[in-house]
């Protein structure tokens, strides 16, 4: 069973002169699930996890409507202010929707890199562990040394790391990835997404991409890494099927269950609810 772990759905109607800009022209439009059953049909996608991408509980709302009008999409990664005063309280009340699957602070838009590792956030987190949600952490090379402080404050918090965090692929910037990376994968409850790479490797794109993947594989293992397409951002430097082959090359065979589906099956609980 193939689940992709990571897409998007908006309105740009919603999204009031933000991003995505007119100047990508590739995904500056609406997208909803008519757009993506073709490309996942064509896959073999069998379930999606459904991503935020506006700082909005009202989006979040909107994402559980659509995921709870379809047998696709299985679950959502919503957004929650975190460390306001009724967080808990909009997280149990978002939580009633079997459907909400995780939360999903905007880190990479925060401009302290140590947002996150922040006491404040207690109650959220104690909310999101109640409800046994998953901590989607969008966050670049800058915020890993605050996300491990996070994540060893929390071990019984489940986290997924998106892609990858973005590694600086077209600059060539490996080391000091893979270092906090690594201290990252030291901790047992923090997986990674094997997503949204493509658009960070500049013109080489697929034959610079490996050697991350490589390592993300090696760091987390065949049970901690999850596959997601990141569509349809992953438009802007290839395609969803493209993108599939290219990680299903990557990964050995023998690691294919467990990265294209197992992991996310499990981490998110996608059979439940």
């Amino acid at each position: 069973m193939i689940i992709d772990a990571h897409q998007h759905f908006w309105l740009m109607k919603d999204r009031q002169g933000g991003w995505p800009p007119p100047e990508l022209a590739a995904i500056h439009r609406d997208f909803l699930p008519h757009d993506l059953a073709p490309e996942t049909a064509a896959a073999g996608v069998a379930g999606t996890v459904l991503v935020q991408s506006l700082p909005s509980v009202e989006d979040t709302r909107f994402m559980l409507g659509l995921a709870e009008a379809s047998e696709t999409i299985l679950g959502v990664v919503g957004w929650v202010e975190m460390k306001a005063d009724d967080a808990p309280r909009v997280i149990a009340d978002l939580a009633k929707s079997p459907k909400l699957k995780g939360l999903r602070p905007m880190l990479q838009d925060i401009a302290d890199p140590d947002w996150i590792d922040d006491p404040a956030l207690e109650p959220a987190v104690e909310a999101m562990m109640a409800h046994r949600l998953v901590f989607d952490a969008l966050v670049l090379e800058p915020h890993l040394s605050a996300l491990h402080a996070f994540a060893r404050r929390h071990p019984g918090l489940s986290i997924v790391i998106d892609h990858g965090a973005k590694p600086r692929i077209a600059g060539g910037h490996y080391r000091d990835w893979r270092h906090e990376m690594l201290r990252l994968a030291e901790l047992p409850n923090v997986c990674c997404k094997l997503s949204g790479m493509l658009t960070e490797a500049g013109e080489q794109r697929a034959e610079a991409v490996r050697p991350y993947a490589e390592t993300l594989l090696e760091l987390f293992g065949r049970e901690r890494l999850i596959w997601g397409s990141d569509w349809p951002v992953v438009n802007l430097a290839g395609s969803y099927a493209g993108w599939i082959a290219q990680c299903r090359q990557i990964v050995p065979e023998a690691d294919h269950d467990f990265v294209f589906g197992g992991n996310a099956l499990r981490v998110y609980r996608l059979k439940e609810g």
